[in-house]
């Protein structure tokens, strides 16, 4: 572990000039699990993908590495399969599911410690990485919107400046297999955990609120929401060797 941690420190000074036996370098990407709470609200998962680039160092016996990647995350969560209550005349009602997305992009510099796997020269590994994601956009207008004409419904985030974080960081931890097709080409299958420590959300408490679930007056807490993703991936990975001739 603290080899990687070392390795991460490090990543930004040495970069690809400094990785003597080459790098591997490709795209992966698949399905994001999103979830988050809502001081107190518990949320459903929010399904939807990730894109990523990345690079790393390639060693003569490819069993450590660091790499850095870039990607497109969608993040958040949703609610499906709740009973709400007509304001109008009492009745309960269930709506469509709805999504509330936060579009980010990923910078994440880590380490990977391999280790062999089966036979030839497949490969398992688990990896380490700290992140740093800016948020590009979300799809909180609609329910801006929809609070303006329903005040009642102000337990759902909205789009203000004042409350999306833009930058926010965490940790990337999870492992994988690199299966080679060729002296140059392989595939990989990956699943990560990705927990931010920052809050992406933070609003304050909104006082006198009429709860769609219940009908009654309430006040909306202090609203400090995190992202938290599961990420299973996929992706090709293609290898540059460097031969020193004497």
């Amino acid at each position: 572990m603290k080899k990687i941690v070392l390795s991460i420190l490090i990543l930004a000074a040495i970069g690809p000039q400094g990785w003597a036996q080459g790098s591997a370098f490709g795209i992966k990407g698949g399905l994001t699990i999103g979830l988050q709470q809502w001081e107190g609200f518990e949320q459903d998962p929010l399904f939807k993908y990730h894109g990523v680039a990345f690079i790393e160092s390639l060693t003569e016996d490819n069993a450590f590495g660091v790499f850095a990647q870039l990607g497109y995350h969608q993040k958040g969560s949703a609610i499906r399969n709740r009973n709400f209550t007509n304001l109008i005349n009492g009745q309960a009602f269930r709506p469509p599911a709805r999504e509330f997305i936060f579009e980010n992009l990923s910078l994440t510099g880590g380490a990977k410690q391999k280790f062999p796997f089966g036979n030839g020269d497949t490969k398992a590994y688990y990896a380490l990485g700290i992140r740093l994601d800016y948020t590009i956009g979300t799809n909180l207008d609609q329910y801006t919107r929809f609070i303006e004409a329903n005040p009642a419904y102000a337990i759902y985030p909205i789009d203000d400046t004042q409350f999306i974080r833009e930058i926010n960081y965490g940790i990337t931890l999870g492992g994988g297999i690199e299966i080679p097709f060729s002296e140059l080409v392989g595939t990989l299958i990956e699943f990560t955990v990705n927990p931010d420590f920052s809050y992406q959300y933070e609003q304050p408490e909104i006082p006198n609120v009429r709860d769609p679930y219940t009908g009654n007056s309430r006040s909306i807490p202090q609203r400090r929401i995190r992202n938290l993703t599961f990420e299973l991936t996929v992706g090709f990975r293609f290898l540059r060797k460097v031969e020193y001739i004497d």
